[in-house]
């Protein structure tokens, strides 16, 4: 499999609209975490929040914020299958070209998010474990097209739905001061259960939800050499710049100074 480029978490404000009348040339797909509009076929319609699309590389493509929701998010990954991995596709009959609402897409959601990190990595294996987690994501996403219910990571815990909420803002707000022991008063947990139910219901824990949000916006804003990587630091939450420049190194492999000559 040949990544081209992936985004995870991607956040557009109403004037977002993407056109392209002959396709991306490449494979995308779009993990889609709002409310959107899409044109299928010449025709606009509304999609909702929970879905995916998977383009292939001449199809035209059209999606635009909903008005009234005033607010676009989504995972994204320009790819290329090989013959094989594009055959496993067409054998698992995976809808091409049109929006499948799926309800709940946060466990694909958090596969994106893994292999966003591990492509943007300096890690040795980094393509190795991209392609076996791609594969991971595509027979996900023929489990939950075949059933056409959430293969979900939420427990059967009643706080689904608020610690849902929780991690929205998390990843909405990379520069705030969260307080673990402020977030578990608000679902009135202690801070053990709370951290237990963030991890059994999202794989990942709270903490280092906090710290790849922060990391995440982090690289989208050292595409700007006018930004200064102390104050980088400060826009991500960071009271500390040497702090920022360590916690960034062990999640990318490089540093800020690097990632930006890297760009």
């Amino acid at each position: 499999m040949r990544m081209d480029e992936i985004g995870y978490h991607h956040r557009h404000d109403q004037d977002f609209c993407i056109d392209r009348p002959e396709g991306a040339g490449d494979w995308l797909l779009l993990v889609i975490t709002t409310p959107a509009i899409f044109r299928v076929a010449g025709t606009e319609t509304h999609v909702k929040a929970g879905s995916f699309i998977l383009y292939t590389p001449d199809c035209p493509q059209y999606y635009r914020t909903d008005p009234e929701y005033g607010e676009y998010i989504n995972d994204w990954m320009h790819f290329g299958p090989d013959e094989q991995e594009e055959a496993l596709i067409n054998a698992y009959e995976i809808p091409l070209n049109r929006p499948v609402c799926l309800g709940d897409v946060t466990g694909l959601s958090v596969l994106m998010r893994t292999i966003c990190h591990e492509f943007y990595s300096a890690h040795t294996h980094r393509v190795d474990t991209v392609n076996a987690y791609f594969h991971i994501l595509i027979n996900k996403l023929h489990e939950q097209v075949e059933r056409l219910t959430p293969v979900s990571v939420f427990s059967e815990s009643s706080y689904g739905e608020r610690l849902m909420w929780i991690r929205e803002c998390i990843f909405r707000r990379q520069g705030y001061a969260w307080n673990i022991d402020e977030l578990a008063a608000s679902l009135s947990l202690s801070r053990s259960r709370f951290q237990h139910l963030y991890s059994e219901t999202f794989g990942t824990s709270v903490t280092q939800d906090i710290i790849a949000s922060r990391i995440q916006f982090a690289t989208e804003l050292l595409k700007n050499p006018e930004i200064p990587i102390e104050k980088i630091s400060e826009m991500c939450g960071y009271a500390s710049a040497s702090y920022f420049i360590r916690q960034f190194k062990e999640q990318t492999g490089s540093t800020p100074s690097q990632f930006r000559k890297k760009l």
